[in-house]
C-alpha cells in the first residue's frame, strides 16, 4: 500500500511538475495581455474627463472599451477569463503590472516633450522678432 501511495504522488508531483508555465488555450498572453492592459488604464483615465454620471460613463466607456477589444480581436468574456486567470498568478500578475507602468511613463513622458515643444513653438510665434 505505500508503495502505491508513494507511486500515486510521484506520479501527481511529475505531471504537475510538467504543466510548465504555458498560459491555459483561451487566455490571452502575457505580452498581449500587457499591452492591452495599457491600453485600459488609458482609456480609465480618460473616462475622468468626462462627466461623472452612470450614464455618460457607461455611453463614453463601453464604445471605448468595445472598440480596444476588437483592435485586439478579443471579446468581454476573454477578457474576463484572462483577468480571472492572471488574478490567480500574483506574481505574473505583479510582473505585468512593472511593465504597464512602464509603459505608460514612457507615454505619459513623451507626451510631456510634445507638449513643451507646442509651448515652446506658441511662445516663439508670439514673441516680438527681433531681427528685423
Amino acid at each position: 500500500m505505500r508503495k502505491y501511495i508513494t507511486l500515486f504522488f510521484s506520479v501527481t508531483f511529475f505531471l504537475y511538475a510538467c504543466k510548465g508555465d504555458k498560459t491555459p488555450a483561451g487566455i490571452i498572453k502575457h505580452d498581449q495581455m500587457v499591452s492591452l492592459l495599457t491600453d485600459v488604464h488609458i482609456i480609465d483615465g480618460s473616462l475622468y474627463s468626462v462627466q461623472q454620471t452612470p450614464d455618460t460613463l457607461y455611453k463614453y466607456g463601453s464604445g471605448k472599451y468595445r472598440a480596444l477589444f476588437k483592435r485586439y480581436g478579443i471579446d468581454t468574456a476573454q477578457f474576463r477569463r484572462s483577468m480571472k486567470y492572471y488574478a490567480s498568478q500574483p506574481t505574473e500578475m505583479g510582473a505585468m503590472y512593472d511593465q504597464i507602468l512602464a509603459n505608460l511613463k514612457v507615454k505619459i513622458d513623451s507626451l510631456n516633450k510634445i507638449q513643451s515643444k507646442n509651448i515652446q513653438q506658441k511662445q516663439n510665434a508670439l514673441s516680438p522678432n527681433q531681427h528685423r
